[in-house]
């Protein structure tokens, strides 16, 4: 993982604006709302709940907020039906790009993903083009400033609860798992006190790519930017080396 530490990435999204932090409240919220939907308002039965509100409070969402976003869930039955949608395709230079979005309305996200592709002179391409150049990881960042466990003792924790590897940054810590061990890894950690930065399943490239071309680098920041300000995205991957 070195060189590719999203801890950095983390503190800036943490330090943005209000409407980018709206954004990313929005993003929890509807996470919210589908997991109260498919296992009900109590986290201690639902798994899926229990790591939305984890990924909640890394993001510094505020304990009423999550509880508001709960009982609206839980109480009402006619509430918007989101759906998962997920696509792929290339920025310039080949960079390979997975969009989520979690939407109301799939034509209108695969038109503004697709717009969004388009205005970066890249393309959306079929299922499966990009996906196989990424590892699906349950992820955590642990701040090392944050941490009063000593290294070695965070690591054994990890591994003991089912990590499948840690690695130390200079700022950061980073235990990767399996997707299925996610929970209980996150969970353990959680039982300990651990203050994880981020914690939740993603994508994460085999390799990166490195554009040398200024007219690429600007072409796909703005593809980025536009995922980035559409409602409907949840997360995007890719495999630029930033």
């Amino acid at each position: 993982m070195s060189g590719h530490s999203k801890f950095a990435n983390i503190k800036h999204k943490k330090e943005k604006n209000d409407a980018a932090k709206g954004k990313i409240f929005t993003i929890i919220g509807r996470e919210i709302a589908v997991a109260v939907k498919e296992g009900g308002p109590d986290p201690n039965n639902n798994s899926r709940l229990r790591d939305v509100i984890a990924k909640a409070k890394a993001n510094n969402m505020p304990n009423d907020t999550i509880e508001r976003g709960i009982k609206k869930a839980a109480g009402n039955a006619g509430a918007v039906n989101y759906e998962y949608v997920s696509y792929e395709g290339y920025g310039p230079g080949g960079i390979a790009i997975i969009v989520d979005a979690l939407t109301d309305n799939k034509n209108r996200t695969a038109a503004n993903v697709r717009s969004a592709f388009t205005k970066g002179n890249g393309s959306v391409g079929t299922q499966g083009c990009v996906s196989y150049m990424f590892d699906k990881k349950g992820q955590i960042i642990v701040d090392r400033e944050e941490c009063d466990l000593d290294p070695d003792d965070l690591m054994m924790l990890a591994l003991d609860a089912g990590a499948e590897d840690f690695s130390e940054e200079e700022d950061s810590f980073e235990i990767l798992t399996d997707p299925d061990s996610f929970s209980q890894v996150r969970q353990a950690l959680e039982e300990k006190g651990i203050p994880m930065a981020q914690a939740e399943v993603t994508m994460i490239p085999q390799n990166y790519v490195n554009l040398t071309d200024e007219d690429a680098v600007k072409s796909l920041q703005r593809t980025l930017d536009l995922l980035d300000e559409d409602d409907d995205v949840q997360n995007v991957y890719h495999n630029w080396e930033e």
